[in-house]
């Protein structure tokens, strides 16, 4: 594939780039396209995305995070790790929704796959198809490329509000995946984030919901973990990194070495500097969500002590 793209919705934009000399653009790109796009909706998830993401902003020296940031709220936001996890997260639920753009670019786009993409389009809901041609004008010193954009003949579909999370879906959801003991850790968390948070949001993903707990320190959001409905629980050590005294190592260490008291939950210092994760069902006995939630206060203490 020659190009990959999000847009500012989560949208993966596939894109093939040919000649319109190449014969190939008239019927074997297409069929390629397609088995691009159907192996990227059967076998990518956002981390997958994420990481390719993370390997172009090392290779152009950027700061996946910060790049992300800016690119979704337009400079410093106090609220930009719950923006880019909502970002991921609405990825994901793109990409299983199968909801992709499949772009063809030339600069000369043959009749027939105009009237190819012009029946994708129209068929693939909610995938959308088109093509770009790029015309290229030369004179007098002076070179001009025209787009024209082929493929929106269909009228646009009006977007469905996102799905707002809130105690009552979220739990129901976590009964219909994992059964009430895992309701119960559920609604455990959330009784504690009650004493202990300063507020609690809710993801907005059309499949997936998010439980997300706050704590406000010095004017400034943290997000200790997160609690999702496909039964993750995930530590956000990568926005914790970001500030004192979870900056230095020995804090990260601690802090896994904290987690690591549930059983069959094993984490390095290093793990810390990402989002590791564990299963709900990990911390269901009452000794085990004992010791992740006492992790958590302890966490809490530091913050606090700053």
């Amino acid at each position: 594939m020659d190009h990959v793209f999000l847009d500012q919705d989560g949208v993966p934009t596939l894109v093939e780039v040919k000649r319109g000399s190449d014969t190939r653009i008239r019927r074997e790109v297409v069929g390629q396209m397609l088995d691009y796009a159907a192996n990227a909706v059967a076998y990518w998830r956002a981390g997958v995305v994420q990481a390719q993401f993370e390997k172009t902003c090392e290779v152009t020296g950027a700061e996946a995070d910060t790049a992300l940031a800016e690119f979704l709220l337009s400079g410093e936001n106090p609220n930009a790790g719950a923006a880019i996890e909502r970002f991921w997260q609405t990825v994901d639920t793109n990409l299983k929704a199968g909801r992709v753009r499949l772009v063809f670019v030339a600069d000369v786009i043959p009749l027939e796959l105009r009237r190819v993409v012009e029946f994708l389009n129209a068929q693939m809901n909610p995938a959308e198809v088109l093509a770009i041609e790029i015309r290229q004008f030369v004179g007098s010193g002076v070179k001009t490329l025209v787009p024209t954009v082929i493929g929106q003949t269909v009228p646009p579909l009006t977007p469905k509000d996102p799905k707002k999370w809130d105690p009552e879906s979220f739990l129901a959801e976590r009964r219909l995946r994992k059964g009430d003991a895992c309701v119960e850790v559920a609604q455990r968390i959330l009784n504690w984030s009650g004493e202990h948070c300063s507020r609690v949001d809710w993801g907005s993903g059309g499949r997936d919901g998010s439980l997300i707990l706050v704590f406000v320190h010095n004017n400034f959001n943290l997000y200790p973990f997160t609690v999702r409905t496909n039964g993750r629980v995930i530590i956000q050590g990568r926005w914790l990194g970001l500030h004192s005294p979870f900056d230095s190592e020995a804090a990260m260490q601690e802090l896994a070495e904290r987690l690591n008291q549930i059983p069959s939950v094993k984490f390095r210092a290093s793990d810390m500097s990402g989002f590791p994760s564990f299963d709900l069902l990990a911390i269901v006995k009452n000794e085990s969500i004992k010791a992740f939630l006492a992790a958590m206060e302890w966490m809490e203490e530091q913050i606090e002590s700053q």
